[in-house]
């Protein structure tokens, strides 16, 4: 009888052991489970912020060429502005020139020699005028309109019933337009 408790012993040491290893199987295949899971979740971390800095870099590199695309139109028009407005300043130069021109004009010729330099200096003067309006300089219309504080300096206002309120009566200078740009505004007196 000892003999076959000595095997049931035996045989329960080896069913122990036998669920033993078992466990231990199991709970290495947890282990493994759980370091798997947190693997997954440690690359999806990762993918996640890699993403998000992709994002970013994109973006940041849309703001950039938006930024290139605007700096381009905006250097675009300041050059078209310039080639448009190209004559301004030798134009405001030539104005007074202009206004002289004018005014030696005026004056009345008594002899045949006067007579001949006033027609020369009107030819000069023609040419000088032509010059500016094939650079697009306009003068500006004053008489008989409305006062437009934009295109006309009223110096004085009177009073004359022959003409409506805010009328320009009388050009004391010309005013003059480079393409659609004021050079200078015409100088005017206006009915109150």
């Amino acid at each position: 009888m000892s003999n076959e408790k000595n095997v049931a012993e035996q045989e329960e040491t080896v069913d122990t052991q036998e669920n033993d290893v078992e466990v231990e199987v199991v709970n290495a295949e947890d282990i493994v489970v759980e370091e798997a899971a947190e693997a997954v979740d440690e690359s999806t971390v990762k993918i996640a912020e890699l993403q998000a800095k992709l994002d970013e870099t994109e973006n940041k590199m849309l703001r950039a060429q938006a930024d290139f695309d605007n700096f381009r139109r905006r250097v675009r028009l300041d050059q078209e502005a310039a080639q448009k407005y190209r004559a301004q300043s030798i134009v405001s130069d030539i104005l007074p020139a202009l206004d002289n021109f004018e005014r030696a004009l005026q004056i009345e010729a008594n002899n045949e020699q006067t007579k001949s330099l006033l027609q020369g200096m009107n030819m000069v003067y023609n040419q000088l005028v032509q010059a500016l309006q094939n650079e697009g300089v306009e003068t500006i219309k004053s008489v008989g309109e409305q006062f437009d504080p934009h295109l006309h300096q009223a110096v004085m206002q009177v009073e004359d019933a022959n003409f409506e309120s805010n009328t320009v009566i009388e050009e004391l200078q010309k005013g003059y337009k480079l393409k659609d740009r004021v050079i200078r505004p015409a100088m005017v007196k206006v009915n109150q």
